[in-house]
């Protein structure tokens, strides 16, 4: 039997690793692509990896054509995509778990019909409302400027607020009672008790929210006009149609915005797998 279960370890661990490396491929390519210079970009055969490291193009990607009409502004679409991303990352933290709260601790009529209501919203794509929304944005004189991208995140989403109710869920019901009997209200009870907590699940929250920030294209391409406003991933677009034939200038500045990403998850990875297990989504 054990000899049976070590070769099932052995086969599984060989699968994933295998699909490890495949995906991996295209970042591999994309960090190999960075380091060529623009002649290798274009050899037949391709090749993986350069014959000697470009490590330049990193600040070239970012400086290049500074004295140019073509330059392009990366460290104002680095600031604009963090300052969104604090923003949007704190409303989906504050909001989200503020309703699920109220969904798996509080007892109120027609709580179930409220949480099955806001589930169903997941079946709506974005599309079918993108027009709508827009046009309400119009009205309110909000095209232009940062808020349609942030705001909305203050006013919750469903599986933000799915994930974190399946985790107040196996928090014990008797630390409440408890801090009741001491006189702490609901609010104190979110805050003190349930949030400290709940730190695993915030941080899959946070850290879902923070990539979706940071990746978001289609947001800013709607709502943003100006170069200043622009995010990473909407100047990344702009960079290529500056730079037609600086691909490898392209995959360095490609690398820097993915990097951010990459390193978070570095660091919380064990979070993240905590709060991922705890909340019951592991399959």
């Amino acid at each position: 039997m054990q000899k049976k279960s070590l070769k099932q370890h052995i086969l599984i661990h060989t699968v994933l690793i295998a699909l490890g490396l495949v995906f991996l491929l295209p970042l591999a390519w994309m960090v190999g692509t960075s380091l060529k210079t623009a002649v290798e970009t274009g050899a037949d055969p391709p090749t993986l990896l350069p014959a000697t490291a470009q490590w330049q193009n990193y600040s070239d990607a970012i400086s290049y054509g500074r004295d140019s009409v073509g330059y392009i502004p990366f460290f104002v679409y680095a600031r604009n995509t963090l300052l969104f991303c604090i923003l949007f990352v704190a409303g989906t933290v504050v909001s989200n778990s503020i309703v699920a709260y109220s969904f798996a601790r509080l007892r109120w009529k027609g709580r179930d019909l409220a949480f099955a209501a806001t589930l169903a919203t997941m079946m709506i794509p974005f599309p079918v409302i993108m027009v709508p929304v827009f046009s309400l944005f119009v009205k309110m004189d909000w095209v232009g400027t940062f808020r349609p991208l942030w705001v909305p995140a203050w006013f919750g989403s469903a599986f933000s607020i799915f994930l974190l109710r399946q985790f107040f869920r196996t928090i014990p019901m008797e630390l409440s009672e408890a801090a009741k009997l001491d006189g702490c209200s609901e609010w104190g009870i979110y805050s003190k008790v349930v949030m400290p907590l709940a730190k695993p699940a915030v941080a899959v929250v946070a850290l879902f929210a923070f990539m979706a920030a940071w990746n978001d294209f289609l947001g800013p391409l709607v709502y943003l006009h100006s170069q200043d406003q622009f995010t990473l991933s909407l100047g990344l677009q702009f960079y290529r149609s500056q730079q037609l034939s600086q691909w490898h200038l392209l995959m360095a500045a490609s690398t820097v915005v993915i990097a951010p990403v990459i390193v978070l998850f570095f660091f919380t990875q064990r979070l993240f797998i905590q709060g991922i297990t705890a909340t019951g989504l592991k399959g």
